[in-house]
């Protein structure tokens, strides 16, 4: 069976940020979400670089090669921000989070560093396919290694600071993987500003509830809104469908700081 997604983005600056340096990109064969960070323009620059950088995936490719595509694809996008910050010292402290996937038929590859979330939604569950690279994570998965609890208070202080994201430096490697996309799966990427005030519960039932996925995306961007908005908010929903129900695709959508890039 041929199967293809059915996309759709939308970004927001939310209610307490001057301007949006989330970006956002939704094709027939690539999803993807970056968060960026450092300053006023910084954060800006670098989400739209990485997204205008991995837009070139947005055509057909080898099943088996996938993974390789695109974890060279994150490493072109990474040179692309030394660059930038190389002739432009006032971003040296820029950077970003991505969570992309990238589509041959059934076959889907998935890269993710920073704190962006990619959700999965499969007969009636809800996954969450990445695991966010901050401090307190890494503390809770070391001291279970350990056969420890993780102190609380030490976890909760370090929850949003990032061990692990793109900002042109070397060694700045993904989490890479090969996935089975199937008939009737939802997925949701989307920035901390749409995960942290939305649990994963109202977003299970969002992602329920709504057929259409532009308006999942609208009402879950309202929600993170109606929970006070605290950053950015930027989702990608793509629902994996019959090929022949879909006839031609729709344009890309670019969102966010990319789209005024």
């Amino acid at each position: 069976m041929n199967v293809a997604i059915r996309y759709a983005a939308g970004s927001d600056i939310g209610c307490n940020r001057e301007n949006n340096e989330d970006s956002g990109y939704a094709g027939a064969r690539l999803i993807a979400v970056a968060d960026g960070m450092g300053g006023y323009a910084g954060g800006e620059v670098a989400s739209s670089t990485v997204i205008g950088s991995l837009r070139s995936l947005d055509t057909a490719a080898h099943s088996d090669d996938l993974v390789e595509i695109m974890g060279r694809a994150v490493a072109e996008a990474n040179e692309k921000l030394r660059i930038v910050r190389e002739e432009r010292p006032d971003l040296s402290r820029m950077g970003t989070t991505l969570t992309a996937m990238l589509w041959s038929g059934e076959s889907v590859a998935l890269a993710h560093i920073g704190d962006s979330r990619g959700y999965l939604l499969r007969d009636g569950e809800l996954f969450q396919m990445t695991q966010d690279h901050t401090m307190d994570e890494l503390l809770k998965a070391e001291a279970e290694q350990a056969g420890q609890t993780a102190d609380p208070a030490e976890t909760s202080r370090l929850s949003h600071v990032l061990y692990r994201v793109l900002d042109g430096r070397e060694d700045r490697e993904p989490d890479l993987r090969l996935r089975e996309g199937r008939l009737g799966d939802r997925y949701l990427l989307c920035s901390d500003g749409l995960s942290g005030p939305v649990d994963a519960q109202r977003i299970y039932e969002i992602l329920s509830a709504e057929a259409d996925p532009q308006r999942a995306v609208d009402r879950l961007i309202e929600l993170a809104r109606e929970n006070g908005g605290p950053d950015n908010i930027t989702a990608v929903v793509a629902d994996v469908v019959e090929s022949e129900h879909i006839g031609e695709p729709d344009a890309p959508r670019v969102v966010g700081a990319a789209a005024n890039a």
